[in-house]
């Protein structure tokens, strides 16, 4: 990507968030809270930086974006309000615009499931992937 285009993407995902990740001071609290750390490539803390670098590339290719578990323990636990979480979110949302509507069909939901798969996700998925 061009400069102006990860600046672009950057400001969009910033905007959608409305998170102001100058306010992060790299403590880590978000990250040790979160349940789902070890499946993660980049932690909460790790994604408020990358922003705020506009290491945006990175994220839109990163699978973490999906295993965010979206349960907002990562705000609870932030000394300075940031809202990782957030920022997670609208970068999944940016790569899902850039996808195009209707990604998950609800015909193949089934495809996707396994016994280990909470009802939630599924629910959560429709919310988060069909426009």
């Amino acid at each position: 990507m061009l400069d102006s285009e990860i600046q672009k993407v950057k400001q969009e995902i910033l905007s959608i968030s409305g998170v102001n990740p100058k306010k992060c001071m790299v403590c880590g609290k978000c990250s040790g809270t979160c349940p789902n750390y070890d499946a993660m490539e980049y932690h909460p803390h790790q994604f408020v930086q990358m922003v705020e670098n506009g290491e945006v590339e990175k994220l839109l290719n990163s699978p973490s974006i999906y295993k965010c578990l979206s349960c907002f323990a990562c705000l609870e636990r932030c000394p300075r309000q940031v809202e990782p979480v957030k920022l997670i979110e609208a970068v999944r949302l940016v790569v899902e615009r850039q996808r195009g509507p209707q990604h998950l069909e609800a015909e193949k939901v089934p495809d996707y499931l396994d016994e280990d798969l909470p009802q939630q996700a599924i629910v959560s998925a429709f919310r988060k992937y069909k426009k």
